[in-house]
């Protein structure tokens, strides 16, 4: 027994590592790209060339489900991932080596191609997690808070490295170390063992029957909509956290350690989730952790100095990660396995579309100021927690009067090979 743990073990680790340095290298693009095109000679405009090479990176996101498809209906999720991963690393290699020696718009083509690959490196990878780890709750729980803690180091580092490289060895050669990442990290993929779930090709739902069981499935449709409403404050974090510390009368580089305290935060919130995995119905966690989120930013609109603000924010990023991983959670015991890449590719995709909306929108709105906007982020949050308790009670109170057949289990979708056309499979 003491061996099969011990196997166990080395195959999370390889996950994480492969994790971290995947969605580092899907992180730190962003900020590469725009450092390249605003040092590289003979780039017209470089604030735009760089915008315009970001847009390319992250819209593709939304075509995720359709490539998501195609990892449900693999044999080995292994070899798509890993080819994923590697193809990532080489046009995002492409792209680098092109600035300033290809036409702008060919730049533009090899970034969103390698944007298309993105929504693997996140929501494709999770989606495979499930299978690589005893089935307990308490196993899959820990290593669900793993991945958050994946995604928290792979956000905060991949950036962060890229910046550093560029300072010391010029931001083409940081994008190039960012490139060897993703590609090591398909090779770490290529070595897990196969996760065992497959189903028959055939089984596999459509892109749209996937949409429709998202919808339709209580649990699944209660946790998207958490998710996106979270997501779009959440986005507009950095915005809003630089203009309280603005109106709290410090410069913008110590405004800027209110940014650093909500990551600080969601690092040390996934660590505990990883030391002690939160346990219970997934739905319910999802909706107490938002709740608690959307206190904390009511917290930091009330913040009165710049110390209690950083521990507000603090506080929101420490939160925010049982909240992701409770996310984590309902996507892989909700989802039938003829759809689980599609549903968990497919919500991943919408809450990084409701972040970057978060972005412009606070951008946009600064005008009444940020105490404002972080209350009405707030209140979104509370309202729609609120809201998804009253749907699910009343989603109990109606499945009785549907007869015995819809006291379905959550996990019931897994059964047929279409999706859902009510509630009643959803709690």
């Amino acid at each position: 027994m003491g061996g099969y743990h011990g196997i166990v073990q080395m195959t999370v680790v390889r996950y994480v590592a492969a994790a971290i340095l995947a969605r580092g290298a899907d992180a730190g693009a962003a900020v590469g790209f725009v450092l390249l095109a605003a040092v590289t000679p003979d780039v017209p405009r470089p604030s735009l060339v760089g915008a315009l090479l970001v847009t390319c990176l992250t819209a593709p996101h939304l075509l995720g489900p359709v490539l998501a498809r195609r990892l449900d209906r693999s044999r080995d999720g292994r070899r798509l991932i890993a080819a994923i991963c590697v193809s990532y690393g080489l046009l995002v290699a492409a792209a680098a080596l092109g600035l300033g020696r290809l036409p702008v718009v060919a730049v533009a083509v090899l970034a969103a191609a390698a944007g298309v690959c993105g929504p693997l490196l996140t929501g494709g990878l999770s989606s495979r997690l499930a299978g690589l780890v005893r089935s307990d709750e308490r196993a899959q729980r820990r290593a669900q808070g793993l991945d958050s803690l994946s995604y928290g180091v792979g956000g905060t580092a991949g950036p962060a490295a890229v910046a550093l490289l560029a300072a010391l060895t010029g931001a083409r050669t940081s994008m190039l170390v960012l490139a060897a990442a993703a590609i090591v990290a398909g090779m770490l993929v290529r070595t897990l063992p196969a996760s065992g779930d497959s189903v028959a090709p055939e089984r596999v739902l459509s892109v749209r029957e996937a949409l429709r069981l998202i919808v339709a499935t209580g649990p699944l449709r209660r946790v998207m909509y958490t998710t996106v409403v979270v997501a779009i404050p959440g986005g507009a974090v950095a915005v809003l956290a630089v203009a309280l510390g603005h109106e709290l009368h410090v410069d913008a580089g110590t405004a800027g350690l209110l940014v650093a305290g909500f990551g600080l935060g969601n690092l040390v919130g996934s660590l505990a989730v990883t030391a002690r995995p939160l346990l219970g119905e997934p739905e319910k966690l999802v909706t107490g952790t938002a709740g608690l989120v959307g206190i904390a930013l009511a917290l930091c609109a009330l913040a009165p100095s710049f110390s209690l603000a950083l521990a507000a924010f603090a506080l929101v990023g420490a939160l925010n990660a049982p909240f992701f991983t409770a996310t984590l959670a309902s996507r892989a015991q909700y989802s039938p396995p003829e759809a689980r890449a599609q549903v968990f590719v497919s919500m991943a995709a919408i809450k990084v579309g409701a972040a970057s909306a978060g972005t412009a929108a606070a951008g946009a709105l600064l005008g009444p100021g940020p105490r404002v906007l972080l209350v009405i982020g707030a209140a979104m949050i509370l309202v729609t927690a609120a809201v998804s308790l009253i749907d699910r009670r009343h989603q109990r109170a109606t499945v009785p009067l549907r007869g015995a057949g819809s006291h379905a289990h959550s996990r019931a979708p897994a059964k047929t090979p279409g999706p859902p056309v009510s509630d009643s499979g959803g709690c």
